[in-house]
């Protein structure tokens, strides 16, 4: 009988150890889940989270987390396609595709966006870039069509940081040379996820959210008639998170030149923190489950008379909002930065 114990007993042992390596092995060497193929539609130029937003897809993407398929522009100013440009070049990824509005909002002028596109030192362009001009690039919603028809299906996430004007045309857009399906269609078998940067959801109040009521008429239009999943980064997100200016003095300082930096300091008069809107919605997007950011229960999202985001639960709705915690906010905070400032790789 004794015998028998022993046998049972080292039976046990054998078996938990052979557990335990493995839960080892599989914690020291993951299996890498495939990059997160990624649009990225922005009103660059209004605001400098913008700029942030796309200096951390592009460490994401570094690091093998994300592949950014297009930019497409809400901001109809001519500088805006020329900054992206030099930004995605400063990355070493200059071939990214840029699609521009045609008879867009806000064609105002932005220092943040003019002044590194057209700096220059000792008669060279400070930052090179192919784009000189909006004009000279694609129509946005052409180029949605083109990027989105080749991808596999159920494939894509497009974050919007801006205005909701392409996202709009593109429902309605009609079959073409790229793809024989009309656009709700099209989005429909192509995109897996909408990340938003829109609306407002805090339980302290509600007020008016920029990136709704600048085109109102489209973002009603997204919220109703988006075919996927939909999840929004509200104002109260990032205004709760902001990023720091002593990273901007400090982590961006590895070039003399750095259009991050040198946007940020053109944007307002330095020192100063900023809200992170727009960073938030892409780190969600592409970093779903790290626990940065808590959901709220599927439901829907309207926009009332008053031009406030409206959000009902229910169990069949397809929208979302994010929600954040004292502890996740430190977490965000320090993620954003890391990845924001992060160095482009080498060729």
């Amino acid at each position: 009988m004794r015998l028998l114990w022993r046998t049972i007993r080292v039976a046990i042992l054998f078996v938990a150890v052979v557990y335990w390596l493995a839960s080892v092995d599989v914690a020291a060497d993951p299996v890498p889940a495939s990059p997160v193929r990624l649009i990225l539609d922005t009103d660059m130029g209004n605001d400098i989270d913008d700029a942030l937003a796309l200096g951390v897809i592009h460490a994401l993407q570094s690091r093998g987390e994300c592949e950014l398929l297009a930019v497409t522009l809400s901001k109809d100013n001519d500088f805006a396609a020329p900054f992206v440009d030099l930004v995605n070049t400063f990355y070493r990824r200059g071939d990214i595709p840029i699609g521009v509005v045609r008879n867009g909002k806000t064609p105002e002028d932005s220092k943040y966006i003019r002044l590194p596109s057209t700096a220059t030192d000792d008669g060279q362009p400070r930052y090179a870039h192919d784009l000189k001009s909006g004009k000279d690039a694609p129509e946005a919603v052409a180029l949605l069509r083109r990027v989105l028809a080749a991808q596999p299906d159920a494939s894509v996430t497009v974050v919007v940081v801006g205005f909701s004007t392409n996202l709009a045309r593109l429902l309605d857009s009609k079959p073409d040379e790229a793809s024989p399906l009309a656009g709700r269609e099209l989005v429909a078998r192509k995109v897996r996820l909408l990340s938003m940067m829109a609306g407002m959801f805090s339980d302290a109040g509600r007020q008016k959210e920029y990136n709704v009521y600048i085109d109102i008429d489209t973002a009603h239009k997204v919220f109703a008639d988006w075919p996927t999943p939909l999840v929004t980064s509200g104002f109260e997100i990032g205004q709760a998170i902001k990023f720091p200016a002593a990273s901007i003095e400090r982590d961006f300082r590895y070039v003399k030149h750095h259009p991050l930096r040198e946007a940020y300091e053109l944007y307002q008069k330095m020192p100063y923190d900023r809200e992170t809107w727009d960073l938030t919605a892409v780190l969600h997007a592409v970093r779903p489950d790290r626990g940065y950011f808590g959901l709220s229960p599927p439901g829907t999202i309207t926009v009332d008379d008053q031009q406030i985001t409206r959000f009902a639960a229910s169990e069949s709705g397809r929208h979302r909002y994010l929600t954040v915690t004292p502890d996740q906010i430190t977490r965000v905070r320090e993620a954003l930065v890391q990845l924001a400032s992060q160095p482009p790789t080498k060729p």
